[in-house]
This record gives C-alpha cells, sequence and structure tokens, in this order.
C-alpha cells in the first residue's frame, strides 16, 4: 500500500537518499533551493539547506553532504556551513542534475543541457579531479548498479531511454554502451531510480504517474501507479531497506494537492545502502 510520508508541496523533489545511521530520509527540492530531512521514526521534518538550487547530493564517509550546485560543487558541513571545492564550468549546462557515488567513492554527475544534446555525464574521481564521460543528451538523469557491480546504468530523459554501460570498479570507467528499456510515450518520461538487491530496476516516470519496476534484462514486470503526475526518483530506505521512498514535483504551497508528496510503500524486496562518496577535497587545494 502506498502511504504519503509528507507533503511539503516540494517544486521539484529529487534525489532521495537514506542515510541508515541517523534513520533519516534526505531529499532535495531543486526549484524551492531547500535540502530536507525526515526522521523516520519521530516524524521529525527538517529544512536543512536553503540556497543556491541543489541538482543532485551524496553523503561524504565522513559525515559532510557532497552538493552538486548550479554552477559550483559544495560541502554542507554538519554544523551548517556551506563550503565551496570546485567550479563548474561547462558552456554547454544549465546546472547539475542526478548524481551518484560509485562503490569506490567517486561520483558520476549528470547535467542538463542549453540544448537537446549539450548535457552530459562527468564523473568526479577520489582526489577531486574532474572528467566528461560523454555528452548528448538535454536531461541526464537516474543512474545504478546492478548487484554484482559489473553493469552501470544511465537515465537519458530527452530520449526516454535507460542504457546499460559495462563498469569497471577499479577505473571507474565505462564501455559497451547498450540499451536496457525505451519508454513509449504513453508511459511518461524516464526519471530517477534505484536497483534492488535482486539487479531489478525501479524506475520512476515523469508525466506518467508512476513508478516501473524492470527484470535486469529490461523487461517490465509491474507499474505502481501514484497521485501525482511527476514521479522523479526513489530510493530503498528504512531500517531493513525494504522501503521505497519516492519523490514527485509540481507542488504548490498552500494546495490540496498530492503533486510534490513524498511517498513510501513496501515492494516486497529489499534494496542495498547507498554507497558514499569519498573525495578528497584538500588535495586540489
Amino acid at each position: 500500500m502506498i502511504t504519503t510520508l509528507i507533503n511539503d508541496h516540494c517544486e521539484l523533489g529529487e534525489n532521495p537518499l537514506w542515510q541508515g545511521e541517523e534513520g533519516c530520509l534526505y531529499w532535495t527540492d531543486i526549484d524551492g533551493g531547500k535540502l530536507h530531512r525526515f526522521h523516520l521514526e519521530s516524524g521529525k521534518h527538517e529544512i536543512i539547506y536553503r540556497g543556491v538550487t541543489v541538482g543532485g547530493f551524496t553523503f561524504q564517509a565522513n559525515g559532510d553532504l557532497l552538493l552538486f550546485r548550479v554552477k559550483d560543487i559544495a560541502l554542507l558541513h554538519p554544523d551548517g556551513e556551506v563550503e565551496v571545492v570546485r567550479e563548474f564550468e561547462d558552456e554547454g549546462a544549465k546546472r547539475f542534475n542526478d548524481v551518484i557515488a560509485d562503490p569506490e567513492g567517486r561520483v558520476f554527475a549528470g547535467s542538463i543541457g542549453t540544448t537537446a544534446a549539450s548535457g552530459g555525464l562527468y564523473r568526479v574521481d577520489r582526489d577531486g579531479s574532474m572528467a566528461l564521460v560523454f555528452r548528448g543528451t538535454g536531461c541526464s538523469n537516474g543512474m545504478g548498479f546492478s548487484a554484482d557491480l559489473a553493469t552501470f546504468y544511465w537515465t537519458c530523459s530527452t530520449r526516454r531511454r535507460i542504457f546499460a554501460f559495462a563498469y569497471d570498479r577499479a577505473t571507474g570507467a565505462l564501455s559497451g554502451e547498450r540499451p536496457f528499456y525505451q519508454a513509449p510515450a504513453s508511459e511518461g518520461i524516464p526519471d530517477g531510480m534505484t536497483v534492488d538487491r535482486n539487479g531489478h530496476v525501479w524506475s520512476a516516470r515523469w508525466d506518467g504517474y508512476s513508478v516501473v519496476h524492470h527484470a535486469p534484462d529490461g523487461t517490465v514486470i509491474e507499474t505502481v501507479k501514484f497521485p501525482a503526475a511527476k514521479v522523479s526518483s526513489l530510493c530503498f530506505g528504512g531500517p531493513k531497506l525494504d522501503q521505497l521512498f519516492v519523490t514527485t514535483a509540481g507542488g504548490v504551497p498552500g494546495s490540496e494537492s498530492a503533486d510534490g508528496s513524498v511517498y513510501q510503500f513496501a515492494p516486497g524486496v529489499e534494496g542495498p545502502p547507498e554507497f558514499r562518496s569519498r573525495v578528497a577535497w584538500h588535495l586540489l587545494k
């Protein structure tokens, strides 16, 4: 059964991440310029950041949050201080979008392009260096790793397609691009994603009112419907990592609309814990 965790009328709720030690769910309201934290047991909800748009973020292993914003990357320290650690100089990009930490602590960071093909994917290595992996999208979106960590999934919302790559854990290199799933227009736009312990892909559908559950070969197993149209992203969480938390967009403060809510449901399978980034920014100084 799908339940509403909280409706704070997010304009563009995105990038939910579960912090197991705290028992908290974090997410960003990109257009609202906020980062949210919700303590599952107590129901306490906080806004922990207000400021420059955060397109995506990761948890650093040392307790900081690594924020991928419009034209920079910044650390949000536990005391609330924001420290810019790297400028983002890309004339083809409007801002960062979805990001993910890999098993070795690197970060893959997508961008929204100024054109339908000028966005792309970057990799931030543990020494703080940053490399463009590829271009060719207007909206780089959800990413994930297969259960055996041999495959990297990447979503091109512009083409309504999810791709799969061979992933080299030692170097972070991606190769052998192949299509994983092509969404028909009637299904909505593939957006954020996560992968469960069995290697099944769960993909949000923007303007599709749904989360689509895919087998490892891309086959659609089921479609889970939501009351909000713009289903944006999802993650596993809860004490047993057996809950899916789902963000949506389109909220209007003061309205009765379900749009912009964060939802929760039990999919009948557990997810792996999220990887932590371990980027040593001091090496750049």
